[in-house]
């Protein structure tokens, strides 16, 4: 059993090998590609060898388990031997095929072979002709023939140098235990970590190197996995209405003229006035999504703190999120791209690239920094943001041990003090500052310091996330930096507050937005606003110019008379009198007269609400778009 044992993971091992071999090979000619010569290149290897022994693992357990138990038992045979080595190479030679490819698909893509490729066995002719008759990929054909054939004749000398050996019967028990052990190392090796979620393609990602960050990331992996997302329902393609009546649509209802680009259908250019008068020309920005923050939930004496900043703020009143999920609230929020209900617009096998926020800032000298509560791969953020203007993120991996409190990380309190203390240090001016906030969030952790006024843990928790906002704000007017700041506080959704009243409850979505400090005067805005406006709205503040192609409007200049929004399986639109929901599976409307106090009363009338049935078919149908045509 043992002899079974040594030769199985000498296969393991030499299947490392070669794979690194590959990686190896990819950087040397591929280094070109690097762009920031200060970052660490052996992190990047590192993290390969992690992810070719994640694949390793896929191809040894099912061999390991089988012949380990079958020895086990008493019985072991040099045909069984056999076929383990042609297990190993049919499935390596399947990984290196991928690790072969993927340094002419990178050298051209700039990204790690995936799913796409599929789309190519269509065109059987074609894409053979491409392969063969391009004569610099003639080297990568040849060096897979060569090391799949090396690796396969290794392979076989250790399987049959494996001298099958009879094994005590009495000892089956033992045997069986030792299987158990190292079956159970195989899924753990499979699963890749300890942490709270398997190994991702986001665990690559270590630097702002884009290829470094790439290079980590084991080809047969990337593939496997972007074919698996290609399978789940979420992503199947939205059909509302035809695309270009959709574009034509919304380019019209954003004011856009000309003739559009395929790729960028909503492009303008943004020349801003800066007319706010701001007490700074380039102030910092810090911007803090709240979890969870419900406008519902202000007024009733759970948010002191941010009943009181709503008055000495620029205070957008009638707002609201782009969906129910905190990935949702990111991506509108600082990249001015909508919800597609269900779908997580920051995952994928290829790391979505989006101009926004963070990359403007950049362009135009700003300092990007990202803190999050939990694991930094959750939600493919690690990736996502690295890739997407983000020069530092601080995630659970940076904290200490002991203040961890539950599986979404450290309490907002600590992210708050942890956030200031790197602030305080920064030489880099000016600079943006993202806080996402967890506490309002199940399982609810309150420090036993925090003494809350309610008795409802729903309600205590809320008061908790105001106070650590107040804590944060206190500390922070003590600093150099705080008066040359300009602070944005909104939620990234809403959660449901008293009793539902529709299929989606307004709570969900309807959420506080507030702008403060370097000079903003306090107002309330009632007008509709919504996640994707944030952007457009802040940099025309700024006074900075840019390039966009983005869902937002300046609200200050060009306020909206529609919003729209969704939730997992239904979406939104509506003005100041009117609601309507639909879902797109069930094919069913629900609509909605709105009344003076803001309560929604249904009406069975759809007529009037052509209009906005109209408005979020075309913004979800154009958002469907842009989505697959630039991933």
């Amino acid at each position: 059993m043992f002899r079974i044992v040594k030769s199985l993971l000498g296969i393991h091992l030499l299947g490392l090998l070669v794979l690194s071999i590959y990686r190896c090979i990819e950087f040397f000619v591929l280094r070109g590609m690097i762009t920031d010569q200060s970052a660490d290149i052996a992190p990047a290897f590192i993290r390969g060898l992690w992810f070719d022994n994640v694949m390793g693992c896929y191809v040894m357990i099912i061999p390991l388990a089988l012949v380990l138990i079958a020895a086990s038992l008493g019985y072991s045979k040099r045909w069984m031997m056999r076929i383990i080595a042609v297990w190993f190479c049919v499935f390596y030679a399947l990984m290196m095929m991928a690790s072969a490819a993927n340094i002419p698909y990178f050298a051209y893509f700039f990204k790690n072979i995936n799913s796409s490729i599929f789309e190519w066995f269509g065109y059987t002719g074609t894409t053979a002709g491409m392969v063969f008759q391009e004569k610099t990929w003639w080297i990568y054909i040849a060096l897979y023939f060569v090391l799949t054939i090396v690796f396969c004749w290794l392979v076989w000398r250790i399987t049959e140098s494996t001298v099958p050996q009879k094994t005590n019967r009495k000892h089956w028990l033992p045997s069986l235990l030792i299987t158990a052990a190292l079956v159970a190392l195989c899924l753990f090796g499979i699963r890749g970590r300890t942490g709270y979620n398997p190994i991702k393609i986001s665990q690559a990602y270590y630097c702002n190197d884009p290829f470094l960050n790439q290079l980590g990331i084991n080809p047969g992996f990337n593939l496997m996995t972007s074919a698996l997302d290609d399978m789940r329902k979420e992503n199947a393609e939205l059909m509302l209405m035809p695309y270009n009546e959709a574009i034509s649509y919304v380019r019209e209802s954003l004011g856009i003229t000309g003739v559009a680009d395929s790729t960028r259908i909503l492009f303008r250019q943004m020349r801003n006035t800066g007319d706010i008068g701001l007490t700074t020309t380039k102030p910092n920005i810090v911007i803090i999504l709240m979890e969870s923050m419900s406008s519902a939930l202000m007024g009733k004496g759970y948010t002191p703190v941010l009943d009181s900043l709503k008055t000495q703020s620029l205070y957008f009143s009638n707002f609201f999120s782009a969906g129910i999920h905190t990935n949702h609230g990111m991506t509108a929020t600082l990249y001015s791209f909508p919800a597609l209900m269900k779908r997580n617009l920051m995952k994928g096998t290829v790391t979505p690239k989006r101009d926004g926020l963070p990359t403007v800032l950049k362009q135009n000298g700003w300092h990007n920094l990202f803190f999050m509560t939990h694991e930094a791969q959750y939600d493919n953020m690690n990736a996502f943001f690295r890739t997407n203007g983000y020069d530092e993120i601080y995630a659970q991996e940076d904290y200490p041990s002991e203040e961890i409190v539950n599986s979404f990380g450290v309490s907002d309190h600590f992210l708050f003090d942890f956030a200031l203390g790197k602030l305080n240090k920064l030489q880099e001016s000016p600079f943006m500052a993202t806080l996402l906030t967890i506490s309002n969030h199940p399982p609810y952790i309150i420090p036993e310091w925090f003494k809350p006024t309610s008795k409802d843990p729903e309600t205590q928790i809320v008061e908790y996330a105001d106070w650590c906002i107040g804590d944060f704000l206190h500390k922070a007017q003590k600093e150099r930096w705080y008066d040359h700041t300009v602070f944005v506080i909104l939620a990234d959704h809403g959660k449901l507050v008293g009793t539902a009243d529709s299929e989606l409850p307004q709570s969900y979505n309807h959420i506080p937005l507030m702008i403060f400090g370097a000079g903003i005067q306090p107002q309330e805005y009632t007008q509709l606003g919504m996640q994707v406006d944030v952007m457009p709205t802040l940099l025309n503040m700024l006074g900075i110019n840019y390039d966009y192609n983005g869902f937002g409007t300046d609200l200050l200049h060009q306020p909206r008379q529609m919003v729209f929004y969704s939730a997992d399986n239904q979406i939104v639109a509506r003005d100041s009198a009117r609601c309507f929901l639909y879902h797109p599976q069930m094919k069913k409307s629900f609509c909605y007269d709105i009344g003076n106090d803001g309560r929604l009363i249904q009406t069975n009338e759809e007529q009037p609400f052509s209009a906005l049935r109209r408005y979020v078919f075309a913004m979800e149908q154009t958002a469907e778009y842009l989505y697959r045509s630039h991933p």
